[in-house]
């Protein structure tokens, strides 16, 4: 079938991020990944302890830099490794592990400011909670959206308060809307966090997750699949109740139906999860990052299906 698409240049039928950053950037565009050694407000007990169940000791930075280097370093290596493949690319620079806005101002402008006066970096995208954005950190956000390409990416999971709970969110659904709508006042380039497979959700409830962030004009979302690590507490809790993992057949028939119910502005950057196969214990089928993709490419086409063809 035809794709008539018209946020793909590649016969996705959904919005892709390449597309948006050709229609942009006019040029192959990579996110190098940083370690800037934070940590979490759910870690140090400012709001709870121990962080999200599913997460990881390095904070969901396995592919990012060696945080006992300098952030210039861990720059430098990345680009090195993605002119290998891409020569002509543009980068930006992507706090990546932990909660990046979670620090004082003086902290934060040492470790962004280099990366807005370099020639060679042209953006900046800054993972991060919506509880751990101060005013005046929002303020600095402001003038450095001013000044280079901004991205805020905000992990939201779920808006479902029983498993909020369970994964040790301690946030709440309420403060997550209030920051995306005072980071989009301030024109901001929102990007947010979902998790598909928590559990005891079902298809429903990740739909609802999906429904709820169109209310709030987004800019892009990364859609995850539920990946359980070793030496994690979500590994205990599987070990002790077996929650139900989905299969990939499940993920990418959730998955389209997701992008079905999502405005198709919203880019998509991201349809699985990428683990090391060294740490993950369940679903193995989530080191087979391409298979899965192309099995949502292969659905959405014979079942002549687009993103936001159900609004």
């Amino acid at each position: 079938m035809e794709n008539k698409f018209k946020y793909s240049n590649d016969n996705k039928r959904y919005h892709t991020l390449t597309y948006y950053y050709k229609e942009k950037f006019n040029a192959k565009v990579c996110k190098i990944s940083l370690n800037a050694n934070f940590t979490c407000p759910n870690i140090d007990g400012k709001v709870g302890y121990g962080g999200c169940i599913y997460c990881s000791k390095l904070g969901s930075g396995e592919f990012g830099g060696n945080p006992k280097e300098s952030l210039t370093e861990q720059f430098e290596k990345g680009k090195k490794m993605m002119q290998r493949k891409w020569p002509n690319a543009k980068f930006i620079a992507y706090f990546q592990a932990n909660t990046n806005t979670y620090a004082p101002l003086k902290r934060l402008k040492e470790c962004f400011e280099p990366f807005i006066e370099r020639d060679d970096c042209i953006g900046l995208s800054i993972a991060t909670r919506s509880d751990s954005i101060t005013d005046e950190c929002l303020d600095y956000l402001e003038d450095i959206n001013k000044r280079t390409f901004l991205i805020v990416e905000l992990g939201l999971q779920t808006i479902h308060e029983k498993t909020s709970r369970l994964i040790n969110r301690c946030s709440s659904l309420e403060n997550f809307d209030s920051m995306v709508k005072k980071l989009k006042e301030r024109n901001i380039n929102v990007v947010v966090h979902i998790i598909n497979g928590l559990p005891y959700e079902t298809e429903e409830m990740m739909i609802e997750t999906v429904k709820h962030l169109n209310n709030l004009e987004i800019d892009g979302i990364k859609i995850h699949m539920l990946g359980i690590l070793k030496n994690t507490p979500l590994e205990k809790y599987y070990q002790k109740h077996k929650f139900k993992i989905l299969s990939k057949e499940e993920y990418v028939d959730i998955t389209i139906k997701q992008l079905e119910y999502l405005n198709p502005k919203i880019v998509i950057h991201r349809l699985t999860e990428d683990p090391d196969p060294n740490d993950i214990i369940e679903p193995t089928w989530l080191t087979k990052k391409f298979i899965i993709l192309n099995e949502i490419d292969k659905k959405m086409s014979k079942d002549d299906i687009y993103q936001g063809d159900k609004l």
